[in-house]
C-alpha cells in the first residue's frame, strides 16, 4: 500500500509539466480534474503513513546524510509525501476555497537550505463581508457571559473581514518557520495583528514535535483553523463565549504522534495567558495557562473519515475584563469597570466526520462537525468607580455547543446548516459595596446573571467556488441570543493569492 501511495505522489508531480504545455482549454480542464481526483484520493490516506515513512528514513544513515526531513504538520504528520502531491496549485473544487496553511515546504538538502530561506512561500487571503441586522447591534450581548478577544458579530454594513498575509519556509533541516499578519474590522475599527509567529522542529525522534512562538492553542477543533477556512461567516456562539472568537497565544507545544495506523496525537502546551480567555499571571516559567489535548482519527471503509478530540485548559485569570460592555445595566462607562480573578478551567470536546462517495469528494461530499465546551469559574468580581468599589464573590458553570453539517451537492456548490447554543448557571452576591451603587444594580450590571433565556441561533448558508482560489457565500441567521429574534444576512467573498497547500483535516 505504501508503494502505491508513493507512486501516486510521484505521478502527481509528472502531471504538472503536462498542464503547462497543454494547448486546448478542454484538455487543461480534464487534466486538472484528473489531478484533483488523484490528489484527494491519496491525500486522505497518506497522512497516517507519511509520519512512519519519515521515521524510517531518519533511521537510515545514508538517507540522513543526503536529505532533510519534511515539515511537521499541525496534525503531527510530516508533509514530505504531501508536498509532492500538492506541488501544483490544483485542488478539488470541493475543498475550501483557500488553504489554512501555505504551500507545504519541499525537501531541501543542507546545501540548499540557505538559498530557499530567501524564497519563502507567501499567501495572501482577501476577505470581505456585508452584514445586515434587523435589530440594533449596539444592544447585542450574551446573557450570563462576558465577551473578550474578538467575540461578537461582524460589523454592520461593509467591512474587509479577516485579511491574512502568511509567510513560511524551511529554515534548515532542523526548523520550519511561519508568520501570519491579520487585518480585521471590529467595534474598535480596523486592526492589524500578529496572529502567528512560530517555529516547528523537523527532526525530533520517536514521533515528537515541538512548536515555539505564537500560535492557536489546541482547544477544540475550530480554534486552530484560520477564519477563511470556516464554513460559516462567523464563529459559533461557544467559540465566542469561551475563546473570544478565536484565541492565539505565545507559548510552547510538545506533541507526540503514535506510530500506528489509527491516528493518535497527544500534546501539552505552556501558554503565556496574556489574552482572553485567560489574562492571567504571565511571569511564570510555564506561563499563565496550561493545556493538554488528545486527538484520534481514522477511516471507516473507503468513504468515511473521522477525527475526535478532547482538551483541558488550566487557567487562573487575574483582573480579566470584558471587552463588550457590562451587560444589560448602565455600567460600562469609562470610569466604571468589572474585573474577574480566580479559577477558570475549560473542557472542550470535538468530533468531525467526513463522507465522500468512493473516497472521492470532487462531485459530492458531506462534513458533520460538532464541539462542546464546559467552564467552571470560582473567584470574585471587583467593581470600581469614582466613588470607590465593590467585591462580588462569584461561582459559575457555563456550557455551550454547536452542530453543523455541510453538503456539496454538485461540484463547486455547497449548502450548510448550523445550530449553536450556550447557557450558564452563575451565582454571585455583593459582599462589600463602597461604590454608591445599589446592590441589585451591581448584580445586574455584572452581565453574569441568568435571565432564564439560553442564547441560541440557527444559521443556513450556500456558497460557490468558481475555482480553488475563490469563494462567494450567502448566509442567513435567525439569532435568539436575546429573547427577541434578530434576522441577519451576510454576503462574503474569500480570495486566495499566492501559495497554498493541503488542508488540515
Amino acid at each position: 500500500m505504501l508503494r502505491t501511495l508513493l507512486a501516486g505522489a510521484a505521478a502527481g508531480t509528472l502531471i504538472v509539466p503536462s498542464l503547462a504545455s497543454a494547448a486546448a482549454d478542454p484538455e487543461i480542464a480534464e487534466l486538472k480534474k484528473a489531478m484533483a481526483e488523484m490528489r484527494r484520493d491519496y491525500e486522505a490516506r497518506i497522512g497516517a503513513l507519511e509520519k512512519r515513512l519519515a521515521q524510517a528514513e531518519r533511521k537510515s544513515t545514508p538517507a540522513r546524510a543526503t536529505a532533510s526531513p519534511a515539515k511537521t504538520t499541525p496534525g503531527g504528520a510530516s508533509s514530505t509525501a504531501t508536498a509532492a502531491v500538492v506541488a501544483a496549485p490544483v485542488v478539488a473544487p470541493s475543498s475550501p476555497a483557500v488553504a489554512e496553511s501555505v504551500a507545504a515546504p519541499t525537501r531541501a538538502s543542507s546545501a540548499t537550505a540557505g538559498a530557499s530561506a530567501f524564497n519563502p512561500a507567501i499567501s495572501l487571503v482577501l476577505e470581505g463581508t456585508a452584514a445586515a441586522y434587523s435589530r440594533d447591534p449596539e444592544h447585542w450581548h450574551l446573557p450570563g457571559f462576558w465577551l473578550g478577544g474578538h467575540g461578537g458579530r461582524p460589523p454592520e454594513g461593509l467591512s474587509v473581514g479577516h485579511t491574512e498575509l502568511t509567510v513560511s519556509a524551511n529554515v534548515d533541516d532542523w526548523f520550519y518557520g511561519q508568520a501570519t499578519l491579520a487585518v480585521h474590522d471590529d467595534e474598535e475599527g480596523t486592526e492589524l495583528e500578529l496572529e502567528e509567529a512560530f517555529i516547528d522542529t523537523l527532526s525530533l525522534p520517536a514521533g515528537l514535535g515541538l512548536r515555539l512562538g505564537r500560535f492557536f492553542p489546541q482547544v477544540g477543533y475550530l480554534n486552530t483553523h484560520h477564519p477563511h477556512t470556516w464554513d460559516f461567516v462567523d464563529a459559533p456562539l461557544p467559540n465566542q463565549a469561551f475563546l473570544g472568537g478565536q484565541w492565539y497565544e505565545d507559548g510552547a507545544r510538545l506533541s507526540w504522534v503514535a506510530p500506528t495506523d489509527l491516528y493518535v496525537e497527544l500534546g501539552v502546551e505552556a501558554l503565556r495567558g496574556g489574552n482572553y480567555p485567560v489574562e492571567g499571571d504571565t511571569d511564570g516559567f510555564l506561563g499563565g495557562a496550561q493545556n493538554a489535548y488528545a486527538k484520534l482519527g481514522g477511516a471507516v471503509g473507503t468513504e468515511h473519515e473521522w477525527q475526535a478530540g478532547l482538551s483541558y485548559l488550566w487557567a487562573e485569570p487575574t483582573d480579566r475584563t470584558s471587552a463588550h460592555g457590562q451587560g444589560q445595566g448602565d455600567a460600562g462607562h469609562s470610569d466604571e469597570s468589572f474585573v474577574f480573578s480566580g479559577d477558570s478551567p475549560l473542557l472542550a470536546a470535538d468530533l468531525v466526520w467526513k463522507w465522500a462517495p468512493d473516497g472521492n469528494p470532487t462531485e459530492r461530499n458531506a462534513v458533520f462537525q460538532a464541539e462542546y465546551f464546559r467552564r467552571q469559574e470560582d473567584g470574585q468580581l471587583r467593581f470600581t468607580n469614582d466613588a470607590g468599589g465593590a467585591l462580588l464573590p462569584y461561582e459559575g458553570t457555563q456550557q455551550g455547543f454547536y452542530v453543523q453539517g455541510v453538503y456539496q451537492f454538485v461540484p463547486r456548490w455547497r449548502a450548510g446548516l448550523r445550530y449553536d447554543r450556550v447557557w450558564s448557571d452563575n451565582s454571585l452576591r455583593v459582599a462589600v459595596n463602597e461604590s454608591g451603587e445599589d446592590d441589585a444594580a451591581l448584580l445586574d450590571e455584572s452581565g453574569l446573571l441568568d435571565d432564564g433565556h439560553d442564547p441560541h441561533r440557527w444559521s443556513a448558508m450556500i456558497d460557490y467556488s468558481h475555482s480553488e482560489y475563490s469563494r462567494l457565500r450567502l448566509q442567513f441567521t435567525r439569532d435568539y441570543t436575546l429573547p427577541e429574534a434578530d434576522n441577519q444576512v451576510f454576503l462574503q467573498y474569500v480570495m486566495s493569492l499566492g501559495a497554498h497547500g493541503a488542508h488540515r483535516f
